[in-house]
C-alpha cells in the first residue's frame, strides 16, 4: 500500500478529561496512533446525522468532545448556564 500523504496539520485543544476520553477510545478500538483515532472519530461525525449544527454566534468553547451530560456527571454543582 502507498503512504498516503497528509500535508496538512490540524490543532486543537481539549481538557485532560476529553483527551482522556479520546485516549480510552483508541485503547478499546486498538488504533495504531492518536491521530488515526482522531481521524476515524472525525469520519464518523461528518457521517453521523442528528448533530448540533452551529448558530450564529455560538463559540468554539461551547462545543466540547464530552457533551452537556458528562459535564453534569462531572460537576453535579455546576448551574447550567
Amino acid at each position: 500500500m502507498a503512504e498516503l500523504e497528509r500535508p496538512q496539520r490540524l490543532q486543537i485543544m481539549l481538557t485532560e478529561e476529553e483527551l482522556a476520553a479520546v485516549e480510552n477510545w483508541r485503547f478499546e478500538k486498538r488504533m495504531p496512533s492518536r491521530s488515526a483515532a482522531v481521524r476515524e472519530l472525525l469520519r464518523r461525525g461528518l457521517a453521523a446525522e442528528g448533530f448540533l449544527t452551529a448558530e450564529t454566534g455560538m463559540k468554539s468553547q461551547e462545543f466540547g468532545v464530552l457533551g452537556a451530560e458528562w459535564d453534569k456527571a462531572e460537576n453535579p454543582d455546576r448551574s447550567e448556564a
